[in-house]
């Protein structure tokens, strides 16, 4: 009898905090030590999984002394597409892989499954009790013994936090150190959440330590941590996990198909001046995955940190992150759908900014213009082919000896008239502005340097020294943008130059930052900075290869932790200078890109090549910008190195037409591929496709307000439209703008044809109406050289404009409406306008607002708000697609209408020569 008291004081002295802890959830935790199946408790929203003795024994004992026979150990006969490698760190003989109590079966492709791998139990971190906090759960990890990493944390604190209904942020850190963590504003302030209202549950396994999150409505995993070991030494994060289905999209900037391949693939997230080919780490870095669950529902996943990334996908399906520095800040978006998604996860990251009308237009550059003249003469050959066209660019020809923010005086001096003369014809200019300062001036002639000197604004080395690397003008320095003063320095630089030229829009380029020597003139110092325990598959093999010395200092922490960030606050420091000294709507266009950089510019994809494959890889690659936060993208149309042709720049210009971003850029060596260069044929191919482009800006720019205000995709996946379709869900050589316009250009040489898969539903030709009933499925459409395909979904209704030769000239034209009926005769459209390049026009409620709705044989126009902008513009005229008989006559706002026409072969109404105010309730009605 006192041995049985005796061992329940014990039990209870033992167990009693962690007792009470789920009593203040109340909720019932069960301990049955020695049971063969798991046992679990529930915690709020959250379970813990405890496992059996046995097996924590086992592995105890496996981490101290393996078995040499591996087929006979059942911890080591997964399959070899489920094991997660044990050595990701070095290669390691068979018995250095032992000594980590690893398995070691050592297969014939390098490429394919790991030799080295862990054990279906390992040891690692074991979680403490989760106790509540303000605004979640928090939990110890320990662990007893080091991992084979050096410089092991061996403590860290998990921080669970429901942020919203449908977004869960995980922490690990080191509680005891700082370490560097990346801070991004929220726009949205963190919901008031309901266990009940939550869209996911959370399950733990304390010993060795991983998490399980689940979609409740049917019991998804969507995360499942615990199929491989947490590791977190100084330099090295290591986190795995399973992914729901082998659709996974995101993880930029790639040389990808719009879906990756996870069939053992590494990709490096550094940025780095690199041109588009396939296994290299480019210009950007964007953390984030979205995976189709493949019934519809999808799911995200963000890892916050800006040090250098690899990321492993294998076909379990499964993927491992590896960070080199930070900490493992993890937030999971629930969606349900994919645009979901994309919303919860610029919740986070920002909001896209609304970029000014005009740099919807057409944007012309080339690294070559060598002189005003030439550069004039460009604008008017442009002209005099009548092709539309907004901004003209000048690339670094224009910098005395290649210093930014200088004019060279004999090329470029009367650069300011210029710049006048293209205003005066509705014309907007942008040139280069590289982040590397020239060093080696003649003192007292280039002040940018001397007054940066003078305010202490330049990445410094480690000895607390300018450091110095090398760009175009030479021997460069580089900005602090995460200094504040550097911000104050920059703007002042931009705003003296703009009181001489007048600038419209700032090209942000060189950014990653690219240096063309290795860290520094003077190298690097031999320390773990530069060489780290670890270094991901980036090319050149070194962190600072192309760009700075990691050691470098920077005013919020080491270049090592920055690296990523530089082009984003480069990019933020362009954006605010202009909103202060233009006072209207900025535009900035950077290389470098980072998680957040929608907010503040567009982006490019840099230095494609001139070929057919990298015409097709632009698709998804701007797809995989616009998942990103980043709809103001685009690839340089004809490619930028090597020469063109007329087939590919013809096919190329129709499809840059639907970039949102469209610029023709050229390099100084490559023979000229401005539109007015080639035949006839091939420029009345172009000019039809930019009056097209044209002719949609007001559809564009709506699409734009959305993705401002509301986090909507502007050029959009199939996929995210149709997420339950499974035809859309590998498509990525076609896309659509917004919910309705499918782009289906031709990407082959050669070809007049093009395979279009159509998802379910009726789709018109947005050229005659001519409809297609799908049931998802692929349609042979016809593409001569002078034809893009476009379609318009049923259900929708879209604005255009007449275009003009500029959109200064366009914004004033008529408006026409594209009507596309659905079965039962019903659509839906909308307008936002405002004057174009205010600041915060919707947030001041300074803008229009026009819903537009079809059905019962008519089209009504409500404009729900009506701004100054809108005045004196007019609805010129409609068509409607799918209108089954001819009507006998048409009525606007209750008159008669004489001119229109009825296509019976098409069923496409068109009403012509209308004059109706845009700012006032519009019926249009046709009686059959």
């Amino acid at each position: 009898m006192l041995k049985v008291i005796g061992s329940l004081l014990l039990f209870t002295l033992t167990f009693l905090p962690y007792l009470y802890f789920h009593q203040f959830y109340n909720d019932t935790m069960v301990f049955l030590p020695g049971r063969a199946k798991q046992d679990t408790t529930s915690t709020h929203n959250h379970t813990i999984k405890y496992n059996n003795s046995v097996k924590l024994q086992r592995a105890m004992h496996r981490g101290r002394s393996r078995v040499n026979d591996f087929s006979r150990d059942p911890e080591c006969t997964m399959a070899p597409d489920s094991r997660f490698d044990c050595a990701r760190d070095k290669a390691v003989s068979q018995s250095e892989c032992e000594q980590r109590g690893c398995c070691y079966a050592p297969g014939s492709d390098s490429a394919g499954p790991p030799w080295c791998f862990y054990p279906g139990l390992y040891r690692g971190y074991r979680m403490g009790p989760l106790m509540p906090t303000l605004h979640g759960l928090t939990a110890t990890l320990t662990r007893a013994a080091p991992s084979y990493l050096p410089r092991d944390i061996s403590v860290l604190q998990l921080d669970v936090t429901e942020e919203a209904t449908d977004c869960l942020r995980i922490t690990m850190k080191d509680p005891s150190s700082p370490r560097y963590e990346v801070e991004l504003p929220a726009v949205v302030v963190r919901e008031e959440t309901d266990a009940e209202d939550l869209l996911y549950t959370t399950e733990y396994q304390p010993d060795p330590f991983g998490f399980i999150v689940r979609r409740k409505t049917n019991g998804r995993v969507i995360m499942n941590t615990t199929v491989a070991p947490l590791l977190f030494a100084d330099q090295y994060l290591q986190l795995s996990t399973t992914l729901a289905s082998h659709l996974v999209s995101g993880l930029g900037q790639h040389y990808s198909s719009l879906l990756l391949d996870v069939n053992w693939t590494t990709l490096a997230l550094w940025n780095r001046d690199m041109a588009p080919h396939p296994d290299a780490n480019l210009y950007g870095s964007h953390p984030f995955y979205i995976v189709q669950e493949g019934d519809g529902m999808a799911h995200g996943v963000f890892l916050l940190n800006s040090n250098a990334i690899e990321v492993i996908l294998q076909p379990t399906p499964a993927l491992t992150w590896i960070a080199l520095g930070g900490i493992l800040d993890l937030y999971v978006f629930l969606g349900p759908d994919p645009q979901s998604v994309v919303r919860q996860y610029l919740q986070v990251i920002g909001y896209s900014m609304m970029p000014p009308y005009w740099s919807l237009g057409f944007h012309l550059c080339r690294w070559g213009y060598t002189t005003t003249n030439a550069t004039r003469e460009v604008v008017q050959r442009m002209r005099d082919a009548e092709f539309p066209m907004d901004v003209q660019w000048n690339d670094l020809d224009y910098a005395y000896k290649r210093r930014v923010f200088t004019l060279d005086p004999l090329r470029f001096g009367d650069l300011p008239e210029m710049v006048e003369e293209f205003h005066m014809r509705g014309l907007r200019y942008i040139l280069i502005l590289d982040p590397g300062i020239s060093t080696t001036s003649p003192p007292g002639t280039y002040a940018p340097f001397e007054d940066g000197l003078k305010r202490d604004v330049f990445i410094k080395n480690s000895s607390g020294h300018i450091l110095i690397g090398k760009v175009w003008p030479g021997p460069t320095a580089f900005p602090d943008f995460t200094n504040p003063e550097t911000r104050s320095w920059w703007e002042d630089c931009i705003r003296d130059f703009h009181s001489k030229v007048p600038v419209d829009g700032l090209w942000i380029d060189m950014n990653e930052p690219a240096s063309f020597v290795q860290g520094s003139v003077e190298g690097c110092p031999d320390s773990e900075l530069e060489n780290p325990p670890y270094t991901p598959s980036v090319v050149g093999g070194q962190l600072s290869s192309g760009t700075l010395c990691m050691s470098a200092q920077q005013k919020l922490s080491t270049h090592y932790n920055l690296h990523n960030m530089y082009g984003l606050t480069e990019a933020f420091a362009t954006h605010s200078a202009l909103i202060k000294i233009h006072g209207k709507r900025p535009f900035v266009l950077s290389r470098s890109s980072f998680p957040g950089i929608g907010r503040f510019s567009g982006v490019w994809t840099g230095d494609v090549r001139s070929d057919w494959e990298q015409l097709r890889y632009s698709i998804p690659a701007v797809l995989q910008f616009s998942l990103s936060g980043v709809p103001l993208a685009g690839a340089d149309v004809c490619g930028f190195g090597g020469d063109t042709a007329e087939e590919l720049c013809v096919r190329w210009m129709q499809l840059g037409a639907f970039y949102p971003f469209m610029r023709n850029h050229n390099d100084r060596p490559n023979a000229p591929q401005e539109p007015y260069v080639f035949g006839q044929k091939a420029q009345a191919a172009m000019k039809s496709a930019l009056n097209l482009r044209y002719s949609l800006l007001p559809f564009l720019y709506t699409l734009f307000h959305h993705a401002h205000t509301s986090a909507e995709t502007v050029a959009r996946p199939l996929f995210m439209e149709f997420p339950s379709d499974p035809g859309s869900q590998t498509v990525d050589e076609q896309f659509l703008w917004g919910s309705s316009l499918l782009i289906s250009p031709v990407l082959k040489r050669g070809a007049v044809e093009v395979a279009a898969y159509l998802p379910p539903g009726t789709w018109y030709s947005l050229l005659n109406g001519r409809p297609l009933h799908s049931r998802g499925q692929y349609f042979l459409l016809s593409a001569p050289l002078d034809t893009i395909n476009v379609h318009l979904r049923e259900g929708h209704i879209i604005p255009q404009q007449e275009p003009a030769l500029t959109t200064t000239a366009s914004r004033t034209n008529p408006f026409s409406l594209t009507v596309a009926l659905s079965a039962g005769g019903w659509a839906w459209g909308d307008l936002f306008w405002d004057d174009g390049d205010g600041l915060d026009t919707f947030e001041t409620g300074n803008y229009s607002y026009i819903v537009f709705v079809a059905g019962e044989s008519q089209v009504v126009s409500g404009p729900l708000t009506v701004g100054e902008a809108l005045a004196g513009l007019v609805l010129g005229g409609l068509q409607v697609f799918g209108l089954q008989s001819a009507p006998i006559f048409v009525l606007a706002n209750g008159e008669m209408v004489m001119d229109f026409t009825y296509c019976s072969e098409m069923k496409v109404l068109k009403v012509t020569n209308l004059a109706l105010p845009l700012s006032e309730v519009l019926t249009i009605r046709w009686i059959l």
